[in-house]
């Protein structure tokens, strides 16, 4: 009986990581690039919005102060990532997708 417990649940583990592995290899074939477009568009849109409220603190004055004062305490959770995006060095290379 032990041994008949065991084989199932072996068995069981093994059927799992069949699942877990078919489930990754279809997402990785239909979905995945679609995903990685779309987490580039949210962050370029991102970048974009804290550009046009908050581009007087990097010296690009857009918005007045006033409503830049208001969105603020929802912004500094994401800030300093924010501004080192922005700031750092950029290459032409950045902007070519990767994909062959």
């Amino acid at each position: 009986m032990i041994e008949v417990s065991s084989l199932l649940l072996f068995a069981r583990d093994r059927l799992d990581s069949c699942r877990k592995v078919l489930k990754e290899v279809l997402y990785g074939m239909t979905i995945h690039e679609i995903d990685v477009e779309l987490k580039k568009d949210r962050a370029s849109l991102n970048n974009l919005f804290m550009l046009i409220v908050f581009g007087d603190i990097i010296g690009l004055p857009v918005l007045p102060p006033y409503y830049a004062l208001r969105v603020l305490p929802y912004i500094i959770p994401s800030y300093m990532t924010w501004r080192r995006n922005i700031l750092r060095e950029k290459d032409l290379t950045d902007n070519v997708s990767l994909d062959i």
